[in-house]
């Protein structure tokens, strides 16, 4: 008996995208943003000439650099395909070429004989030591009654979201292909000119 869902007569269920990303990381790069703008603006404006050229060449390589790691890291997820943003580089991966999704030390995905890293998704060992205590002391407190859900680390939930999204949608024709990687030139072009000119400007 074929399920209502797999009608012929319905398309196919569709779901929202969703997004990962590591509030702490955002906060970081928000305030070290505006430390380097203000540290930036002033040699600009009350510097000498040297002084105004090593600033621009600061902020051309650390506005980039700190927008990399602390910004634009997330993974976005939806019926098709995995899509992996890190620091230089982006990966899009359809939902077929995944194999695994693992949390060790860090978030990974593989795909092929590849493994990407998942930067915006960090594993905390601390939370996740604590969310074992907690499933152990409540396990132990019901043992013999009706389960009890203990919420997980925060990374271990976000793992399970994928995965289970993989697995529902590995097999449609949509999240068939290859595996994408493009590199972020408009986060390595200006963090190449800064660090050049910076060198430059120190080696004088």
């Amino acid at each position: 008996m074929t399920s209502p869902d797999n009608s012929p007569s319905r398309p196919a269920q569709t779901y929202a995208d969703r997004s990962y990303r590591s509030p702490a990381a955002l906060v970081c790069g928000v305030l070290l943003l505006a430390l380097l703008a203000w540290l930036g603006i002033d040699a600009l404006v009350n510097g000498v000439a040297r002084t105004r050229l090593l600033a621009v060449a600061g902020l051309l390589l650390g506005v980039p650099l700190i927008t990399a790691f602390t910004l634009r890291p997330v993974v976005r997820a939806n019926a098709e395909r995995l899509t992996v943003r890190n620091p230089f580089r982006t990966i899009t991966l359809p939902w077929g070429s995944v194999e695994d999704l693992r949390a060790s030390f860090s978030c990974e995905v593989f795909a092929g004989d590849k493994k990407y890293q998942l930067w915006s998704i960090p594993v905390s060992l601390r939370q996740r030591k604590r969310a074992n205590r907690r499933a152990a002391k409540v396990g132990a407190a019901v043992r013999g009654a009706e389960p009890v859900d203990v919420q997980r680390a925060s990374a271990d939930q976000s793992l399970d979201e994928l995965r289970e999204l993989r697995e529902r949608n590995a097999g449609r024709e949509e999240a068939q292909g290859a595996v994408a990687v493009r590199w972020s030139y408009e986060i390595l072009a200006p963090l190449a000119v800064g660090a050049v000119a910076l060198v430059v400007l120190l080696a004088l």
